[in-house]
């Protein structure tokens, strides 16, 4: 990840804070993986930006990197000048986290004092002024090597990968909506205003390449090589391992072909009654391989997933809020039949049939669920849908525990513990969100609001 700098500056402040502040800068951003891209010195004063001028001159650098950076940071080692600033970035699309230095007490005479503090109030009006998005954090000012700015970097880092990811995300939808449930309907013009663009396939078309894939294409040893590592087929039949490759490499052919960045899979009943399969460790695969994929056709609900990948880079799974645990009010039973993938469960799993097609349709109509255990952590979970022209997500917090669940319950499951469980569960079905929710572990919960709601304008629904 690549992010420009911009070292502010007031003149009549000491000049040996630009120097120190590049560096320090440069140290804290190599920490999290991140290449600062600065403007040549010697085009202004102390190689930091003060007037209309010198910030013309920012400008134009930027404008000369464009597409190389994902993000700019404002250092105000001192007071800064907003003029400079505000001529540098009026034209910037990508997030801007705006960092002020703290002063020290006994460093508070005029020759070291920085009153970057004050400077940054006066920037950040100027910036509501201009209408400008910008991210601040939380405490006001920070040193670049404080644990605190370390904790904002990070932050800044999965605001600018989301951005990044979703103003030009391409998702397919592999299949109509799954026709019993109407709560997956959504608007494809709405997400397309937010930079979600949503490309239909047939289920028709995929089984028609599905059925051209040869055994011995490298693509389906890939495959085979990938779903023996994610469960064991230990007492299924031969013809599910060969089917379940296979159509994971179609699903994959199509992935990268038409350049998309996260699908969705009308998942029954046409696959189990064409190919005797259920998709759902595929679904799991494509999730760890940076893929979000959400089945029953839930297309409003991959973009909260694309969301939860880019900022923590790491798998998503999409689970239906499905059970009570028992009496307590605050946990319930997470679970789907098996698209959670492998590095978010305890171990790897044991393929099944679906239980629910068996009692329909009699043994061998639907060998696929990874069947195991969500692992306990904390987890960021969010839910996603479109109403009246809006992008709308709801997200929390919460942990799954290790809280036990009978042998006997089939699928993935897993107990998530949230707080005042039952109101959050009561506005989500005020707000008309659906019965499934998507996450990832670890708490993603400010970079994931700021991305979306702030710089990409979609509209949170608080529970």
């Amino acid at each position: 990840m690549k992010m420009a700098l911009l070292v502010a500056n007031r003149g009549f402040f000491p000049s040996e804070f630009l120097d120190d502040a590049r560096k320090e800068m440069t140290q804290a951003a190599a920490k999290h993986g991140i290449e600062l891209l600065m403007m040549d010195p010697s085009l202004t004063r102390y190689g930091a930006v003060e007037t209309t001028q010198e910030g013309m001159k920012f400008h134009k650098f930027l404008d000369e990197h464009y597409g190389e950076y994902d993000g700019v940071i404002v250092t105000l080692p001192n007071f800064g000048d907003e003029n400079g600033i505000k001529a540098a970035l009026c034209d910037v699309t990508v997030p801007v986290l705006v960092q002020a230095y703290p002063d020290e007490i006994g460093k508070m005479d005029f020759a070291r004092r920085r009153d970057a503090f004050c400077g940054k109030l006066g920037l950040c009006s100027v910036f509501k002024q201009m209408d400008f998005k910008f991210t601040s954090g939380q405490p006001f000012v920070m040193h670049p090597l404080s644990e605190e700015f370390d904790s904002e970097l990070r932050d800044f880092a999965a605001i600018c990968r989301i951005v990044k990811a979703m103003r030009h995300l391409r998702v397919g939808a592999f299949g109509a909506r799954t026709t019993a449930f109407k709560s997956v309907r959504y608007d494809e013009i709405a997400m397309e205003r937010r930079g979600v663009e949503v490309e239909t396939y047939d289920l028709s078309a995929l089984l028609a390449r599905y059925r051209k894939m040869n055994d011995t294409d490298a693509l389906v040893k890939e495959w085979n090589e990938r779903l023996h590592a994610a469960m064991s087929f230990e007492g299924a039949p031969e013809y599910a391992e060969k089917a379940l490759s296979r159509f994971g490499a179609t699903m994959q052919a199509y992935v990268e072909e038409h350049n998309l960045g996260a699908v969705s899979l009308r998942c029954w009943p046409e696959i189990q009654e064409e190919l005797r399969i259920a998709p759902c460790s595929l679904l799991g695969c494509l999730n760890m391989m940076g893929i979000p994929a959400a089945c029953e056709a839930d297309v409003s609900n991959v973009y909260p997933m694309a969301a939860l990948h880019a900022a923590s880079q790491a798998s998503v799974a999409c689970c239906d809020l499905n059970n009570n645990y028992g009496t307590d009010p605050n946990k319930l039973i997470l679970f789907h039949c098996g698209p959670v993938p492998v590095d978010m469960m305890t171990k790897p799993g044991v393929i099944e049939e679906h239980k629910m097609f068996v009692k329909g349709s009699g043994t061998n109509c639907s060998w696929g669920l990874n069947v195991g255990r969500i692992k306990p952590g904390l987890i960021t979970y969010v839910g996603g849908r479109t109403d009246n022209g809006e992008c709308q997500f709801y997200m929390s917090t919460g942990e799954i525990t290790t809280d036990e669940i009978e042998p006997e319950y089939f699928g993935t499951p897993g107990v998530m513990h949230s707080e005042d469980l039952q109101r959050k569960l009561q506005n989500i079905c005020y707000g008309g969100f659906r019965h499934h929710t998507t996450f990832t572990f670890g708490d993603w919960e400010r970079a994931i609001d700021e991305a979306l709601v702030k710089y990409l304008g979609y509209k949170r629904i608080d529970i």
